[in-house]
């Protein structure tokens, strides 16, 4: 193990938690101070579930290489259902923004970061990389979450139903991680 390869998993790991945090700022459509937060959460999130992986190690491989693709498919799918139900029972030009409860966040987060857990197993071997790996996950993922947001907020100014959007944005990237999940 080497810190390049830590830097690309980390990127690689980051991109769900980019997606997301992009549906984020397409429905809110501007700069909002809790984006800070969620890139918070989920760098958090990404860096404590390989730690967790790691220390947990073999014990439930099993069960999260099984499950871990449904259930952040079931995480996702809700969410992005939820926001498609939503921005169908508002009247077209009525502004919506994006949910920024505790609790939606901490849903996103524990989707996006389920399959990470994997990571961790990953690092059993390499005891003495794994505190380096998960720091420069984290931050990666922290700041790859910033400026998915970003990106987010720019396309936001268009005058598209976003939520619709972003809702069947978040239905595609569950479905995406329990295919790759399921053929893996």
């Amino acid at each position: 193990m080497d810190w390049l390869t830590i830097i690309i998993m980390a990127f690689c790991l980051a991109m769900d938690c980019s997606a997301v945090s992009a549906v984020q700022g397409l429905c809110e459509g501007k700069w909002h101070q809790r984006a800070v937060l969620l890139a918070l959460i989920f760098g958090l999130f990404h860096a404590g579930m390989p730690l967790v992986g790691y220390y947990v190690g073999s014990l439930f491989v099993d069960f999260f290489h099984r499950y871990a693709p449904w259930i952040a498919l079931v995480l996702l799918g809700g969410v992005g259902g939820k926001s498609i139900w939503e921005s169908l029972q508002h009247e077209h030009g009525e502004e919506k923004r994006a949910d920024w409860s505790i609790r939606n966040m901490l849903i996103l987060a524990i989707a996006t970061s389920i399959d990470v857990l994997t990571t961790g197993l990953i690092m059993i071997p390499y005891p003495d990389w794994i505190f380096l790996a998960v720091a420069t996950i984290g931050c990666i993922t922290f700041a790859c979450s910033l400026i998915g947001y970003l990106i987010g907020v720019y396309f936001g100014q268009l005058k598209w139903n976003m939520e619709l959007v972003g809702g069947v944005v978040l239905i595609l990237l569950g479905i995406k991680i329990c295919v790759e999940g399921l053929c893996s």
